[in-house]
């Protein structure tokens, strides 16, 4: 093995991680679930494989979520993960001198800060540091964070959707919100159950909405259904219903407010001659959330600014925590930072 240290970037999400390398760009996506089994506390798998036993694991075995809304709630879980990914893009190197940065919520605590330090120093990172998520998808997203202009990304993330005006470098103004891509699965699974008496997974909530969901009216919508299966509440029988798009887009349309009301809420906040800038520039989207249909033009005719979807939205903050680090920007070690003891 050779002796070396590399510079890693992780996008720790709550629905998927990513993993980018420095000059190499993203090498790992995988999402955020690890299974392990309950008597012995022991990891059976991490990421997609153990994605696929959501629902259908034994007593024996249970598939967590170690992140929910952006942040460490299962601290042992997400060290187990961490090790793995970090692995992954520490091919040619030893992990022991890896340098990682790491994305976090703006909104997080101290306490919240410190755990995602100390989960990757443990997972054996060298040294750590953090970013907050909304500069690093408006650096991805290539937006000239650098410059005296206002520049306004709302990541729309699995448990937060994240709102910040960035100008010269830093956040300005910033909002967010529990209410994310996960609450828009639950609000399908609420809407499901309460309508046709239907209980299903999360997985085929999530199906649901990638397949026929949608935040604003589109064309040629007429015919656009799917069929589900579930367990009826009425008699614990399996059971096929068909849900039309009219329907998701009803079950949406709470969280999806909430989501609006967020951006408006950040936009009252912001100085007058940045939100002049946002007025002429518009909202730039990223995050899962920015490809549901018709989010961009919701958000317009409510806020009546203009609303744009970034490139590659679901990539955009692993794609800024590689651009930070090509950067060569000096590393501020976590631990030297006096203001988190």
């Amino acid at each position: 093995m050779q002796i070396m240290s590399r510079d890693i970037g992780i996008d720790m999400g709550t629905t998927n991680t990513r993993v980018c390398v420095k000059s190499k760009g993203l090498v790992t996506k995988e999402p955020s679930v690890v299974a392990v089994e309950v008597k012995t506390d022991t990891v059976r798998a991490v990421g997609e494989e153990a994605k696929e036993m959501i629902g259908r694991t034994p007593g024996s075995i249970v598939a967590v979520k170690p992140l929910k809304n952006g942040v460490i709630a299962d601290f042992d879980v997400t060290v187990a993960m961490l090790k793995k990914l970090i692995r992954s893009g520490m091919r040619g190197s030893l992990v022991s001198r890896s340098r990682v940065l790491l994305s976090v919520p703006a909104g997080v605590t101290e306490v919240e800060s410190r755990a995602v330090f100390d989960a990757a120093r443990q997972a054996g990172a060298r040294t750590v540091d953090i970013i907050e998520a909304s500069m690093a998808a408006a650096i991805g997203a290539d937006l000239p964070v650098w410059d005296s202009v206002g520049s306004m990304v709302v990541d729309l993330g699995g448990g937060t959707t994240e709102v910040a005006v960035i100008s010269l470098g830093d956040i300005v103004t910033f909002s967010s919100t529990r209410t994310a891509g996960d609450s828009l699965d639950e609000a399908i699974t609420s809407y499901i159950r309460k309508k046709h008496n239907l209980l299903i997974g999360e997985i085929t909530a999530e199906n649901i909405k990638t397949t026929i969901g949608s935040a604003y009216e589109l064309d040629n919508e007429d015919g656009n259904v799917i069929e589900i299966r579930g367990r009826n509440l009425l008699d614990g029988l399996p059971k096929n219903v068909t849900i039309t798009a009219t329907e998701i887009r009803e079950a949406l349309s709470e969280p999806i407010s909430v989501i609006v009301e967020t951006i408006r809420s950040t936009l009252e906040k912001t100085p007058p001659e940045l939100a002049a800038d946002i007025i002429d520039r518009g909202i730039l989207l990223t995050g899962g959330g920015a490809l549901l249909p018709g989010m961009d033009k919701i958000i317009t005719d409510r806020v009546s600014v203009p609303v744009m979807v970034a490139e590659d939205p679901c990539n955009c903050v692993a794609l800024g925590l590689e651009k930070r680090l090509e950067l060569d920007l000096p590393f501020d070690s976590y631990q030297n930072r006096p203001k988190y003891y």
